[in-house]
């Protein structure tokens, strides 16, 4: 027969467990608390400091005063007008541990030195995991800055630049330095020296970030295996500039109205750069130098002084299904080689082709070549361009249209469309792929 003081005994066992296991976390922790942090000279500083891993600080509303120093799991989360200010003197918050995450804080007022790296929010290489997300970051060296820190998220960010400053010495909105893994998605980033700027790191992922009078909006160097998608630069020196990578992917990105390039590749390899919209650059739309095995397929470059600058070793590139529109000089290729830009019988829409199409295959039925003797003349000897419509010019075209063999090299499009790609951004479908939700300036 059972023992019913046995059974009592047992339940009141079970409970006092089950309180145990509780009223603590793991490792025997007491479980996280939430604290409301006031406004006031070391409100916050005080608070950090007796903070216990995984509580929650709510920033109430009002100027609080920094600098910071995250050394354990915590969550900041700011309430609507919390501010903290690191009165001018070294990084805002700084976070050192992982799984830090600071949301909905409005940070200024960090330090001025570029070699101390001073920012909004400094991710040092503890930092592991750290989400920042949701905050207004301005007046501030660097905005955010991931330095050797594992899978950071960078989201959602109001990020305001110095522009009183020279621009060698202003800071970045977002540098990235070794942070594999790390992903910036939706950010805005306008003033300050580059947008994102990131160097020797691998496995990142840059997306739908929009950014405004800056130098260069993605600066890229030394960083391999990424993701550049469906970005927008508006206005800026340059918009997306890869250099020394491979194996990234650079897709449904928007360069509008960008003074000197709308992307650039410069030692840039084995890559994919696919249903980009270059449109209005004051320079070059697209500058590729010493860039091999990239394929390019599904762009749109358009109106600018040159479609393509095409240099410097930049071969075995697979070049098909883009979209030239109304660029002053489509090609320019200084090169000895004949180089086609078609993929398995698609080339390249050209606007200003003269071609027919009497079959109606959509394909052109002569061969359409961007660049030919007279460009070549101008480009190296510029006041030529005085002479564009003058007999002289004219017997020069002449000439290479009867004997083909006068320039030996040079781009050629063997089989170029005759109307724009399907998909094409600007057209019905690639504007709703790339403009529609971008909020892009018309």
């Amino acid at each position: 027969m059972t023992n019913p003081v046995a059974i009592v005994r047992a339940l009141v066992s079970t409970v006092i467990l089950y309180g145990i296991a509780v009223g603590t976390g793991a490792g025997g922790m007491a479980l996280a608390a939430e604290r409301l942090v006031r406004p006031g000279l070391d409100n916050l500083a005080a608070a950090v400091a007796s903070a216990k891993s995984g509580d929650r600080l709510v920033i109430a509303a009002g100027h609080h005063h920094g600098s910071i120093v995250l050394d354990r799991p915590l969550t900041l989360i700011g309430q609507i007008g919390a501010v903290i200010d690191g009165d001018g003197a070294g990084s805002v918050i700084r976070i050192t541990s992982p799984g830090v995450s600071v949301r909905g804080l409005g940070v200024t007022g960090s330090g001025l030195s570029l070699k101390d790296m001073d920012a909004g929010i400094f991710i040092d290489r503890g930092g592991k995991g750290a989400v920042v997300e949701g905050n207004s970051l301005r007046n501030n060296l660097f905005g955010v800055y991931l330095y050797g820190s594992d899978r950071a998220l960078v989201r959602d960010n109001d990020i305001v630049g110095r522009n009183d400053l020279r621009v060698n010495e202003r800071g970045n909105g977002i540098s990235l330095w070794n942070a594999p893994g790390a992903q910036v998605i939706n950010n805005r980033v306008s003033q300050g020296r580059d947008g994102i700027f990131v160097n020797t790191s691998k496995r990142n992922r840059f997306i739908g970030n929009t950014f405004r009078d800056v130098r260069i909006a993605v600066h890229y160097m030394y960083a391999n295996q990424s993701e550049v998608s469906d970005n927008i630069s508006i206005g800026n020196h340059v918009g997306f500039a890869l250099m020394y990578s491979r194996g990234l992917t650079v897709r449904g990105n928007i360069s509008r109205n960008d003074r000197d390039h709308g992307i650039l590749l410069n030692f840039t390899n084995s890559s994919t750069v696919t249903g980009n919209w270059v449109d209005g650059g004051g320079g070059k739309c697209v500058f590729i130098y010493n860039s091999s095995k990239n394929r390019f397929f599904g762009n749109r470059f358009e109106g600018c002084p040159i479609g393509v600058h095409f240099t410097a070793g930049s071969e075995r590139n697979d070049i098909y299904d883009n979209a030239f529109i109304g660029n002053r000089t489509q090609v320019k290729y200084v090169g000895s080689r004949m180089l086609d830009w078609s993929h398995d019988g698609r080339g390249n829409y050209w606007s200003d082709n003269p071609a027919f199409d009497l079959n109606g295959d959509g394909i052109a039925d002569a061969v359409y070549r961007p660049n030919n003797l007279v460009d070549h003349v101008v480009w190296r000897h510029p006041r030529a361009k005085l002479l564009l419509n003058s007999p002289a010019m004219q017997i020069l075209r002449f000439a290479q249209n009867q004997f083909p063999a006068l320039l030996p090299g040079g781009v050629i499009d063997s089989a170029s469309l005759m109307t724009l790609p399907e998909g094409s951004p600007g057209n019905a479908a690639g504007e709703m792929q790339l403009g529609k939700g971008h909020g892009h300036d018309n």
